[in-house]
């Protein structure tokens, strides 16, 4: 099971934003589709992604100006997969994480810089059990 593709349990419809979008916006997004995290595309290229659990933080605290948008505080560069990719192989990035944010939830999904799906946790618990 593990030796499966990340593109045969990949969300394929998967819902973005751009640069320019308000921070309060992008939220807004977050909480009306239920997902945690939200890609952030110039044209067809992944240029960033931001998660619910930051922007909610924030937003909370009060972090960001009236106006701000997710170019200022999206994460960069993203941690991403192939969809040639195994579960495993993005299971251990996942794992992996980054250094100041522990392990990842969700990862996107590119092939030739383009965002064709995402892969969480819940899919791969889904496919296991």
């Amino acid at each position: 099971m593990l030796n499966k593709k990340v593109k045969e349990i990949m969300t394929t419809d998967v819902i973005t934003t751009t640069c320019d979008v308000d921070v309060v916006n992008a939220f807004e997004m977050l909480m009306e589709h239920k997902i945690s995290s939200l890609p952030i595309l110039d044209g067809e290229k992944l240029v960033g992604i931001i998660t619910a659990t930051d922007v909610g933080h924030n937003l909370i605290l009060d972090k960001y100006e009236l106006g701000t948008s997710v170019k200022e505080i999206m994460i960069n560069p993203v941690v991403t997969v192939s969809p040639e990719d195994s579960i495993e192989t993005a299971i251990q990035i996942m794992k992996k994480g980054v250094s100041s944010s522990g392990i990842l939830n969700q990862l996107p999904v590119v092939e030739d810089e383009k965002l064709v799906g995402i892969i969480s946790d819940g899919d791969i618990i889904q496919e296991l059990f």
